[in-house]
């Protein structure tokens, strides 16, 4: 294929697929751009639930007291707890649904040194994000028909970035620094053009990184097909049947003693999920994510028997394959908490300017409209020439 034939392919399926989903990525983008600083944002509106006051020397409460206290208080069991690293945050319980009620019960923060607690997360804040969470997966649709819309959105900014990534090329290699800078000394068509070419290349493999990750969410086959190549089950802990506990039914553990043997075999510092055994099964479970490690997603588990104390499994994050490891980050990678804030700034400015393509994409294909149509412009005629009279 001729090489102007071959940009002109590309520059096509780049504009009408960009036309073609403009909206929609604009408002997952701009969704997931707001919905970065979730956790935060959150805890900075809402302190006085996510902090207690702590001073030097105090110690938290034996678990089974706090769990006594809020299962009196909201008056459902407990499900599970998450213990901060830091001993300033407020612990989490997760309780379970009330009678008939389906889905996730509330949370809520209680203070581990008065056993008080202190709110839950159903916040207004909450909601906000919650909304912003629904705008970015399902576009406020039922699930089913908004989670294709997004997935098919999807599939086509993952071609609109190869696509843009051969057109960002220079024909001739003493250009490429062009490529690069923004000219803004230049006219506003030339600032705008330089907008969505130069900040479209710097961002190219997050949003590469991201749109892939996020098809993980929207097609069944897609997740089957990366679980295959990862040789690794994407979002397997969904899946994942847990071990029954081989002991007699004898009296159960308490949930202070559970912790205690976790701690003693994952010896360090960091943030501690405590899940309480479930119906019949009769084990905990735990993950710890160690404060000093990087990746957020590098959690140890641990299954424990929940009558006798044995050690049912224990899974360390590092012993794992590299699919393995990708597998279990899919989340923390789509949304930038993968590295903690270091990568969530990254992803804040990348999803920002992922909501900017569309726009400055639309305004250049106008400009080039307003340049291809003719002028009407308003053409004198010569004069007719006049027959010159008869000499006589």
């Amino acid at each position: 294929m001729h090489r102007g034939r071959f940009r002109k392919f590309f520059n096509d399926i780049h504009l009408w697929l960009g036309l073609a989903s403009g909206i929609v990525l604009f408002l997952v983008c701009l969704s997931g751009t707001i919905y970065t600083f979730r956790t935060e944002i959150e805890e900075r509106l809402n302190k006085k639930v996510y902090f207690v006051d702590y001073n030097e020397g105090l110690h938290a409460l034996p678990l089974q007291t706090l769990v006594a206290a809020v299962e009196k208080e909201q008056g459902s069991p407990v499900a599970g707890i998450t213990i901060p690293a830091v001993p300033q945050k407020a612990w989490s319980f997760s309780l379970k649904p009330k009678g008939k009620e389906k889905g996730r019960g509330k949370t809520v923060l209680v203070n581990p040194y008065t056993g008080t607690i202190a709110g839950n997360t159903e916040t207004g804040s909450s909601k906000f994000f919650m909304t912003m969470m629904k705008l970015h997966r399902w576009l406020l649709m039922e699930q089913s028909v908004g989670r294709i819309i997004v997935g098919i959105a999807t599939l086509i900014f993952v071609l609109l970035l190869l696509s843009g990534i051969i057109l960002w090329l220079p024909r001739r290699l003493r250009y490429w620094k062009q490529g690069l800078a923004i000219l803004f000394s230049g006219k506003w068509k030339r600032i705008n053009h330089d907008l969505h070419n130069v900040l479209g290349f710097y961002s190219f493999i997050f949003l590469l990184i991201m749109s892939l990750t996020g098809l993980c969410w929207s097609f069944e086959w897609y997740k089957t097909g990366a679980s295959k190549v990862l040789g690794a089950e994407v979002f397997g802990g969904k899946k994942e049947k847990p071990l029954k506990s081989a002991a007699g039914q004898t009296a159960m553990l308490s949930a202070d003693k559970a912790l205690a043997i976790g701690n003693n075999q994952l010896n360090y510092t960091g943030i501690t999920r405590l899940s309480f055994p479930a119906d019949s099964f009769g084990t905990f479970s735990i993950s710890k994510t160690n404060e000093a490690s990087w990746n957020s997603a590098a959690a140890d588990r641990l299954i424990i028997d929940a009558y006798s104390g044995a050690l049912l499994k224990k899974e360390l994050f590092a012993s794992k394959t590299a699919g393995q490891k990708i597998a279990a980050s899919i989340r923390p990678i789509h949304t930038g908490e993968i590295y903690g804030l270091f990568s969530k700034i990254i992803y804040f400015i990348c999803c920002l300017i992922a909501t900017s393509l569309p726009v400055t994409g639309t305004i250049i294909w106008l400009n080039k409209l307003k340049k291809k149509k003719p002028r009407n412009k308003n053409v004198k005629l010569p004069a007719k020439a006049q027959p010159v009279a008869a000499a006589i």
